[in-house]
């Protein structure tokens, strides 16, 4: 369907909805949730704004009328996001904007005009609103009474356009119909309707297996944030939850659960980010799933844990999508509360170069050919028609502890070489070792290297293997050259060290994350080699030198809770 078509329906659904009787109060006022980052928040208050990549300085402005926003900008100021990052704050002058914003839109925009009014705009906006009611209608009726209008009118929109959207949004914009039906008066002859195909909807998107299409561990968080609060509403109102809503939500459960570092933060690949560690833990307390650990890999992550540290590694090929990284084989790893080696992370939020920067191989921790990601971007820049195929990925426990090997062919071929990468944590999680191994190993991928390194006239194939180093660790190399001294914020100490030919570097590196403003200053390890025949191997080790200080690891809380996996 043209996009003419489909914006003529939505115009025409508006207009359709204008027309029915609205509501005229709450007759419940919705759990508050979806609290945002209170740090945005105070950026918001104090009137700075992230535009393009740059820092505007707009006292006064709302979100959707910042000169110089960007279409995804102007989509996040008509959905709201900015009203849990205000409501996460929550002091007084934060109330008081998210008021005064929420019932300027509503002015200006509640009767249909402007571009907020498409189905999975309308969907976010709307569960913004109940999640917020209670903030938003504390001033007084008159308040309430015009939020329920707004919001009455938003339901009916979306009753008749929900299905022209697809994936996460369209369950997003069911689950608001149900809990704005639930909570708005005169309404609630919409749940039913909604709660039926919110079931459908889950068991279509949720695989058999607890993963979503998009593999990003934060995009399945919200969805499994979105379904345990549209069914603790109906379970507060006494309404029956569709079973296939309830599998879905016990399928996601335990995968959400491996994809959790030991500080509760999600692994950072294919467009996600950490998230609010506090959000994932309501959700999976909400829908009270037993704490049953996910066996194999989860939503193609496999996940290594001993004593204080956590290791994720992407083990299976990338997504389709927009949004999709070069990360095959890509690990991070945490110790107790600390991140430690990460990925860049998602750039969506500071404009086009930063977002495809992100996808890339080399802002992941992993071997790259060096001009050569893993996966390769289209001509559109958006989808990556050349994508890294996992041969094998497995885990065995022995003795030594706990191993991953994993094999991909992402330059199989354009230059004729497969990745093999063994992960091997200690029992005791104080050691991390690596073994990388770039080869050709059939007899044409060895004639398609040949044809590669003769065209490279002896200079032979650069490769650099990354460690992303967070931007609380401080990294200091040691006097020799030949290893790296990390100290984490709690005081924690480790040491990298390398075997092989193999020349390293501390340079420069960024960690992105929406809880900042802008891109935050960090160091990466790189490890410098030269492929000249037909097999080049790297060995490094990760050791923790000195524990966290007792007073500082209590205080923090270092330690996750025995229920984590």
């Amino acid at each position: 369907m043209s996009e003419g078509r489909v914006a003529l329906l939505d115009r025409l659904a508006v207009w359709r909805a204008r027309l029915s009787r609205p509501a005229r109060r709450f007759t419940l006022l919705p759990e508050p949730g979806c609290l945002g980052l209170p740090e945005r928040g105070r950026w918001l208050v104090a009137g700075t704004h992230l535009v393009e990549g740059r820092l505007v300085q707009a006292p006064g402005t709302a979100p959707w009328d910042l000169p110089g926003a960007g279409a995804a900008q102007l989509a996040d100021a008509h959905g709201f996001g900015w009203l849990d990052d205000l409501a996460g704050l929550g002091d007084r002058p934060a109330r008081g904007l998210a008021r005064d914003w929420t019932f300027r839109w509503i002015a200006r925009f509640g009767r249909g005009r402007g571009p907020g009014w498409t189905p999975a705009l309308a969907a976010h906006r709307l569960g913004r609103w109940m999640s917020h009611a209670a903030l938003l209608a504390e001033a007084g009726e008159r308040d309430q009474a015009t939020l329920a209008r707004a919001a009455s009118q938003t339901l009916r929109f979306l009753e008749r356009r929900w299905t022209s959207v697809r994936g996460p949004a369209r369950i997003e914009a069911l689950s608001a119909i149900l809990r704005a039906g639930l909570a708005l008066e005169g309404m609630e002859g919409h749940v039913t309707a909604a709660a039926v195909a919110l079931g459908r909807e889950a068991e279509a998107q949720v695989d058999a297996h607890g993963a979503v299409a998009s593999r990003s561990p934060e995009e399945l968080a919200e969805l499994f944030a979105i379904l345990a609060e549209a069914e603790a509403a109906l379970v507060a109102a006494g309404r029956p939850v569709a079973e296939a809503h309830r599998a879905a939500i016990h399928r996601i459960a335990p995968v959400l659960r491996a994809l959790r570092h030991s500080d509760g933060g999600l692994a950072r690949f294919h467009g996600g980010g950490r998230t609010v560690a506090e959000r994932v833990e309501r959700a999976l307390a909400t829908a009270a799933v037993p704490a049953v650990p996910a066996e194999g890999a989860a939503m193609g992550f496999l996940r290594l844990s001993a004593g204080r540290t956590s290791v994720l590694v992407d083990a299976a090929d990338p997504p389709a999508g927009p949004h999709a990284h070069a990360s095959t084989l890509a690990f991070e790893m945490s110790s107790g509360r600390r991140p430690v080696v990460v990925s860049c992370g998602s750039g969506r939020a500071w404009g086009t170069e930063w977002h495809r920067a992100g996808r890339a191989t080399p802002s992941h921790s992993t071997l790259a050919i060096e001009g050569f990601s893993s996966s390769r971007l289209g001509r559109s820049g958006e989808e990556m028609t050349e994508r890294a195929r996992v041969l094998s990925a497995h885990r065995q426990r022995g003795a030594a502890g706990t191993q991953l090997s994993l094999v991909h062919a992402g330059w199989a071929e354009t230059h004729g070489l497969t990745h093999r990468r063994e992960l091997l944590l200690a029992p005791d999680g104080r050691s991390l070792s690596g073994s990388e191994t770039l080869a050709a190993l059939t007899p044409a991928e060895k004639k398609r290297l040949d044809a590669v390194l003769k065209s490279a006239r002896g200079q032979g194939i650069c490769l650099a293997l990354r460690f992303h180093l967070h931007a609380d660790v401080r990294a200091s190399l040691e006097p020799a050259g030949l290893g790296v001294v990390l100290t984490l914020a709690s005081g924690e100490r480790w040491t990298f060290r390398f075997e092989g030919a193999a020349r390293l570097t501390l340079d420069p590196s960024v960690y992105l994350d929406r809880a900042h403003m802008l891109p935050r200053a960090t160091k990466q390890i790189v490890l410098h080699a030269v492929l000249v025949g037909h097999e080049a191997r790297i060995g490094w080790t990760l050791a923790k030198t000195e524990d966290t200080p007792l007073a500082i690891r209590d205080l923090d809380r270092d330690d996750p809770p025995a229920t984590r996996p």
